[in-house]
């Protein structure tokens, strides 16, 4: 085998590989005289079938095994030979030319390719003990006790049914029978029975509750609402509706005592205890939400720190990836570009400078993981895998299959593990101080995508998630 760079610019390389004709006839013939003793061809006695007939036969497949056998063996050591780490699988590219390529079919002509490839850059790891990183700290206060307390009471808030006549306001629950009708015609799931709507908590469709307010039990009324342009059932979308409305009962708020019995009727031993769960909820959420913080500012110090060239193969796909969650999520939400105050043309230079900095951020850690020695256990992967199958209730057994038989698809669940324990692997390394901080400071942040660490696009909106969409009156999927 014969291997001549014909490109080394930057971290782009080619390589011209030539196996000899010789080679690939040499490996043709062992391969069919090992045939030649099992194979049972009619005329021939088992075993005894010459080699010549079977090269008539079958050669031309064989040697096609051979070539591509040969291709993929000889492509691995190339690269493996130049102790270089290829960005992404290299391209192999052959000869156009049929004459040439049925000279070597035929094992007249060596066997020639190219190979295409980017490199993995060296480059210089920070030195971590000079890395200055601020954790922001607080704990659980009384109020902060409180206030979650009064949402668990909103959230179980008790109804009471008002006195006879009375109207009802917002704030209070009414009991109601809706059907809607699109063209003068009932559609399908606009359509619900004994259904309890909270009047002021807007999630039915916008301006339904509203005409609700001032009905008193036995009314029945037309409610006149216009779905949202970008609403999920397309039939429904940015059509004018009317709902015949009955209204059975209203009901207003009751008093709640937060008090041991309150708890109990959580599944709580008593007040207290109630307490202290939610102080112990509350410092976890600290906890997490500091380390988020933290892991983010030695993100942007590494990014600031260390520069070297990037393989634009791994650019171009991580931009890829990113520009089409953008397209997908303006077609979501029915926008443009211009509706979120930027153009195509900016959007796609600032995301590709978040793509620049997601691979360049990848690959330092990857080399710092792998120099450290960080790996990720089976029980760490497996325990891993387990949550993100939870996260599919009554999916479960399709989610564990497909992380099963899916080449690949374990490093969506392995790959955040490593980078987390990369990032503590520095953190204990680096040089940090505690900045104590109000809870509303800890969590008050709009600057930077905290999915990744990274600080957001300038024209940020342009990749914002489609607004949560109003529920319809009808809880049925529309079709």
């Amino acid at each position: 085998m014969q291997i001549t760079e014909t490109l080394n610019e930057g971290l782009k390389r080619e390589l011209k590989v030539v196996i000899p004709a010789d080679s690939l006839n040499s490996k043709l013939s062992e391969r069919l005289q090992s045939m030649s003793k099992q194979a049972r061809i009619k005329g021939f006695r088992p075993g005894k079938v010459p080699a010549e007939h079977l090269r008539k036969v079958y050669g031309r497949s064989v040697l096609a095994e051979i070539i591509q056998e040969s291709v993929q063996q000889s492509a691995q050591k190339a690269v493996e030979d130049r102790g270089e780490k290829p960005a992404l699988q290299p391209v192999i590219n052959f000869s156009e030319d049929k004459d040439e390529i049925e000279a070597v079919m035929n094992g007249k002509a060596d066997l020639a390719y190219t190979l295409e490839f980017e490199v993995i850059p060296q480059f210089d790891k920070p030195d971590y003990a000079k890395i200055k990183l601020e954790k922001k700290t607080t704990s659980a206060s009384d109020a902060d006790i409180d206030e979650a307390l009064g949402k668990i009471v909103e959230q179980n808030q008790s109804f009471a049914p008002r006195e006879a006549g009375a109207a009802a306001e917002n704030g209070d629950r009414v009991t109601l029978d809706y059907s809607g009708k699109l063209d003068g015609r009932v559609f399908s799931g606009g359509t619900e029975e004994g259904a309890q709507l909270v009047l002021g908590s807007n999630t039915f469709i916008p301006g339904f509750e509203a005409q609700l307010v001032g009905k008193k039990p036995g009314d029945k009324t037309e409610v006149k609402v216009t779905f949202p342009e970008n609403y999920q059932a397309d039939f429904l979308a940015g059509k004018d509706v009317i709902f015949d409305v009955t209204v059975h009962e209203v009901a207003a708020p009751a008093d709640t005592k937060i008090d041991d019995e309150f708890a109990k009727s959580l599944g709580v031993e008593s007040l207290d205890k109630l307490k202290e769960a939610l102080r112990e909820r509350i410092d976890s959420d600290i906890a997490a939400r500091s380390r988020e913080l933290l892991k983010r500012d030695l993100l942007d110090v590494l990014d600031e720190q260390v520069k070297f060239d990037l393989p634009e193969s791994l650019v171009d796909r991580e931009f890829e990836t990113i520009w089409k969650q953008v397209e997908d999520d303006l077609k979501r939400s029915g926008k443009t570009f211009e509706d979120e105050d930027t153009t195509e043309e900016e959007a796609r230079t600032e995301y590709r400078t978040l793509s620049e900095r997601r691979v360049r951020l990848g690959l330092l850690l990857a080399e710092i993981g792998q120099e450290a020695g960080v790996e990720v256990s089976d029980d760490e992967l497996q325990r891993a895998l387990i949550e993100r199958v939870r996260q599919y209730p009554g999916q479960e057994q399709q989610v564990w299959e497909f992380f099963q038989k899916t080449p690949g698809a374990i490093n969506e669940i392995r790959a955040p593990l490593f980078e987390e324990k990369v990032v503590d692997y520095i953190v204990e390394r680096a040089s940090v101080t505690e900045k104590p901080v109000s809870r509303e400071e800890l969590f008050h942040d709009h600057d930077h995508d905290h999915d990744h660490g990274e600080k957001k696009p300038a024209k940020k909106a342009a990749a914002k998630k489609a607004p949560a969409k109003k529920k319809a009156p009808a809880k049925k999927k529309e079709s």
